[in-house]
């Protein structure tokens, strides 16, 4: 396992420099979120191209892999498609100045890149190991994995729904999923990590990988998820009185 991760290491290095490129070409960072759905995919075919064991739950976790990587990919480029770039990136190419450059290839492209690996950690040890019986802990995986991203993807779907009418310009989106967490598309992106996670339980030692989804939990509820989005936010009446009554991360109904 530990000459896989190696590998991923240096491809994902390589992923991550090519996308730099794009967006210096491109002349906007937020590019980076794009790479990073198709970081995970790349990864996972890779962990299968130099796998030392194939297996039905390798070929499983690899098709979850892509299926979210690819559907949040797709996304997002339709979401930045003619539009100018997202305002955190924008914020922060002003506040480093005249280090934007060697900065946003390292702390947005390269460290992101490395990142995806610690992530994909459960889904890689699943990959190196022979196959197994299926048991109760892969079938709770899979179902965990099915809730995170049906929340992910409909939270997005809502969304660009309530965008899309013109009567909601300037208003914020508090029904369907929103109704119950201010952001169901993160929580769905960490659930569906754990249940990943779950699945590499199912191995001897796999619940030693949890790195994997505490990081993207740690970087979704403290660094580059939440924080960042609401911080934008910060002062809008309309906003704090949703702040108030919805649960910021975990779906629960809303207080009167």
């Amino acid at each position: 396992m530990f000459t896989l991760i190696l590998i991923q290491f240096a491809v994902v290095t390589l992923h991550a420099s090519l996308w730099f490129l794009v967006a210096l070409r491109l002349r906007r960072n937020d590019v980076a979120d794009v790479a990073w759905g198709s970081g995970f995919i790349l990864l996972a075919l890779v962990g299968q191209l130099f796998a030392t064991a194939t297996s039905i739950r390798g070929w499983i976790v690899t098709s979850l892999v892509i299926a979210w990587g690819l559907r949040l990919s797709i996304h997002i480029g339709l979401r930045n498609r003619g539009k100018p770039e997202d305002p955190r990136y924008r914020m922060w190419r002003e506040e480093w100045g005249r280090y934007a450059t060697v900065r946003a290839f390292f702390q947005v492209f390269l460290l992101q890149g490395w990142m995806i690996v610690v992530i994909l950690l459960p889904a890689t040890y699943v990959l190196s190991h022979p196959n197994v019986a299926f048991g109760w802990l892969d079938a709770i995986g899979v179902a965990v994995w099915l809730i995170g991203f049906g929340f992910e993807a409909i939270g997005d779907l809502q969304l660009v729904r309530f965008k899309q009418d013109s009567g909601n310009r300037g208003k914020l989106i508090t029904s369907g999923l929103w109704k119950f967490t201010r952001h169901p598309n993160y929580f769905g992106e960490v659930t569906l990590w754990w249940g990943v996670w779950l699945i590499a339980c199912s191995l001897a030692g796999g619940w030693e990988t949890v790195p994997g989804p505490a990081t993207i939990t740690w970087l979704i509820l403290f660094v580059s998820g939440i924080p960042l989005l609401e911080n934008k936010y910060k002062g809008d009446r309309a906003f704090e009185e949703y702040k108030r009554r919805t649960s910021a991360f975990f779906p629960l109904p809303p207080k009167r």
